[in-house]
């Protein structure tokens, strides 16, 4: 008999060869129509895999993670089957579940566009209601070499000569067969509702040097309720698309003359990006952070030293040469080495530590045009970065204190739902990561205390770290559900060594500091991207590039209106004039669409009383007060959106 420990700390007994399934029917039946996948020793098992030995064994339904990916990746499959069946010859790339569903890339001998997609899945649903098994299958490399090339697809030899003899494993189901680790749901009969949404272009492996592929893209559920959820779901995210909607407000725009993935701002965008940016400044204040500006680009040989060139250097533009041919500059793809330079310039001593510098640095990585995405995903980008340097005994006070920043942005912003991800080294490859053992360990650490101490309900993810350090990303919910990281802190030990960063201790002796990267937004353009889509265009009051409209009911009303808008900007209200000659309803619904918070409607009775007529967007009307008191209201409404006392300790305090 073998023991099955299961994460409750139970043990059950079974005899060798029992598979999760069956360990699932034998605690529950339903539990066994409901699991998708297993956890074997922290490895993802099929459900039928049998298990031989000792194990602890964790069950995954749809709600995890786990089971989500088995029935998405199993979806690809089936989706491949079908495509072999109607495009004799079709030729296979790689077919991954994602976030949302899943897609697989394919070299077919004839186009297929959205036009197809109907039909697709036609054929899938036959197949799904056949219930056809999944069959795994460990194979010698010769043999998975022979298979492949008999049915001449280059793209699985090119992928099984890499990979290692008794490492190997197919998958059949039904007609199709395929090179894969698994793990798949037992029978396609799980598959209730589907539905392909989109065709793209992607290169073989990501390189622009490969060929041009076909990737097919869907999701399906194991009920129809759930699919029908999520195409209003789809729908809503269509309107919400921060591309449509930065368009319509007049944020940002983007240029062929310019560049891809290079962003402009217009006027409106810029005082939006300007608010924020003010925003976290005055937050950094209060916690002793000194502003620093350096340049768009650097020497080679600063990246060399700091590693990103040897990691990054590939994705980042190429080289720049000056008339001396002996100086080669880098568009700057970091801050940090920039920052670790401003250390440098004088002697530090234990007593003026920690030092925390921050910038707004836009920095420039390239990316391939078929990956490049509104502001989510550009060639040139803004962080909100800053690099503190420590002494090792401050380093767990100063991570929790930038763990307070990212909290209240949050909370200030609305972004309520998010979890936590502790981000680890991959323990089974460790040549991708610089520095000693002994001081990873000692980052990570830090990391998982100062997340305990503050209380935070972290997950850890291993393989996930930075390649000089741990980090703890915040992985935020937006109203639709869509998961996004924005926040990101992480430790790191390397970096100091590489720039031969000291500071004078109490003993007079030079020591090394430790460094914190942060970057509570992320990225300026990520985030504003992510903002406009959570909030629909509907930014909080404080943020809003206007909030409030004025609007003469005619022209008689104008000379009045000028003058309140005029009180209103006195008072710090940013308001604006719309006295086009358009009928009111007609500018009030305009007005609407441009998102403005506030609608001040004035007439006869509103100027010989000196009041306005307010209207909250959305929402109606709301009767009528003088411009000093709705002036007050704003204000009042800002402080509350933004009030600091919600900041943990500060410097000052």
């Amino acid at each position: 008999m073998i023991k099955i420990t299961l994460p409750d700390g139970s043990i059950r007994e079974y005899a060798p060869g029992i598979t999760a399934l069956q360990v699932a029917e034998s605690i529950s039946p339903r539990l066994a129509q409901e699991v998708m996948a297993a956890t074997v020793n922290g490895s993802v098992y099929d459900l039928q895999r049998p298990i031989t030995e000792d194990s602890s064994l964790k069950l995954h339904k749809w709600d995890d993670e786990e089971g989500k990916r088995a029935f998405w990746h199993t979806s690809s499959h089936v989706m491949a089957e079908a495509l072999e069946q109607l495009y004799p010859g079709i030729k296979f790339g790689i077919g991954p579940s994602i976030e949302n569903g899943f897609y697989y890339d394919i070299d077919s001998p004839v186009p297929i566009t959205e036009a197809d997609l109907p039909k697709i899945e036609a054929r899938m649903e036959e197949l799904v209601r056949t219930r056809e098994p999944f069959v795994r299958t460990e194979i010698s490399k010769a043999e998975a070499l022979r298979i492949f090339s008999e049915k001449g697809d280059q793209y699985k030899l090119e992928l099984i000569n890499e990979l290692e003899d008794g490492t190997i494993t197919l998958y059949s189901n039904g007609t199709f067969t395929d090179l894969c680790r698994g793990p798949h749901l037992p029978n396609t009969g799980y598959i209730k509702a589907l539905k392909l949404t989109s065709v793209a272009g992607a290169y073989w492996r990501g390189d622009e040097k490969n060929k041009m592929l076909t990737r097919i893209y869907g999701i399906t559920f194991p009920k129809k309720s759930m699919l029908d959820e999520y195409l209003v779901m789809l729908e809503e995210a269509r309107k919400r698309d921060h591309r449509k909607l930065g368009r319509e407000l007049e944020l940002f725009t983007f240029s062929q003359r310019v560049g891809q993935g290079l962003p402009l701002w217009l006027p409106k965008g810029a005082a939006l990006r300007e608010r924020l940016e003010n925003f976290l400044r005055n937050v950094q204040r209060e916690y002793g952070y000194q502003q620093v500006i350096t340049p768009h680009i650097g020497m080679k040989d600063l990246y060399v030293t700091s590693g990103h060139y040897a990691k990054y250097g590939k994705d980042s533009f190429q080289p720049i040469h000056t008339p001396d041919e002996n100086e080669e500059f880098l568009l700057k793809p970091m801050n940090c080495p920039h920052h670790c330079e401003i250390y440098r310039t004088k002697p530090r001593s234990y007593r003026e530590l920690p030092v925390r510098f921050a910038e707004f640095g836009t920095v420039y990585r390239y990316e391939m045009s078929g990956e490049l995405h509104g502001l989510t995903r550009v060639r040139g980008f803004t962080q909100d970065d800053a690099h503190i340097f420590a002494r090792p005994d401050q380093l767990l006070d100063e991570f929790k204190k930038v763990i307070d920043i990212v909290l209240y942005i949050f909370g200030t912003l609305k972004f309520e739902d998010f979890t936590v991800q502790i981000s680890l080294r991959d323990p089974e490859d460790r040549e991708k990561y610089i520095g000693s053992d002994e001081n990873w360990e000692k980052a990570e650490s830090a990391i998982i205390q100062a997340t305990e101490e503050k209380g935070l309900n972290a997950v850890v993810e291993y393989g996930e770290a930075a390649f000089y350090g741990p980090k703890l990303d915040f992985m935020v919910k937006d109203a639709l559900g869509r998961k996004w990281q924005l926040g990101t802190i992480q430790v790191d030990y390397n970096l100091p060594e590489r720039f031969d960063l000291t500071y004078t201790g109490a003993d007079d002796k030079p020591h090394r500091p430790v460094m914190i990267h942060r970057a509570p937004f992320g990225s300026m353009e990520r985030f504003v991207a992510v903002l406009l889509e959570h909030t629909a265009g509907k930014f909080p009051l404080w943020l809003a590039p206007e909030q409030a409209v004025v609007l003469p009911v005619s022209e008689k009303y104008n000379e009045y209106a000028r003058k309140v808008v005029c009180r209103m900007n006195e008072r710090g209200v940013r308001a604006v004039l719309d006295d086009r000659n358009e009928k009111i309803g007609r500018r009030i619904r305009d007005n609407e669409l441009k998102r403005i918070p506030y609608l001040l409607v004035v007439g006869e009775k509103e100027e010989e009383a000196g009041l306005v007529a307010v209207r909250v967007q959305g929402d109606g009307d709301k009767g009528t007060m003088t411009a000093e008191d709705f002036a007050l209201m704003v204000a009042d409404t800002v402080a509350r959106e933004t009030d600091r006392n919600r900041l943990g300790g500060t410097e000052c305090r």
